[in-house]
């Protein structure tokens, strides 16, 4: 299955936009207690993904690197669980920092 990807600056821009999407950090509760995009929520099992998304939404899912697998496998259970739009921002958050961009949590000074 090829995952359908989100660059950092298609990203930032539809942030900067307030595009209304959902931007899901796939990490556990304590990843993203220390650190996350801005405007993230934390969704770190099926179950809470079912809760919190709706098959209708557009979702941008990410975790801390390209090599991450989070993200990926949560990718694979949205479009296989029937989420029409989701997509991959393989580079997460360790890409996102590297740009300069500000992260919120208790490790990002936040």
């Amino acid at each position: 299955m090829e995952i359908k990807t989100i660059s950092r600056d298609e990203l930032k821009a539809k942030i900067d936009r307030g595009d209304d999407f959902e931007l899901v950090m796939t990490l556990n509760e304590w990843a993203f207690d220390a650190a996350h995009i801005p405007g993230s929520i934390n969704i770190s099992s099926v179950e809470a993904g079912a809760r919190l998304l709706k098959p209708a939404d557009t979702i941008v899912v990410y975790c801390s690197d390209e090599a991450c697998v989070a993200s990926q496998m949560a990718y694979r259970a949205l479009t296989e669980g029937g989420y029409g739009n989701v997509r991959r921002y393989a580079g997460g958050l360790s890409d996102w920092s590297d740009a300069g961009y500000p992260l919120e949590g208790h490790s990002a000074g936040g």
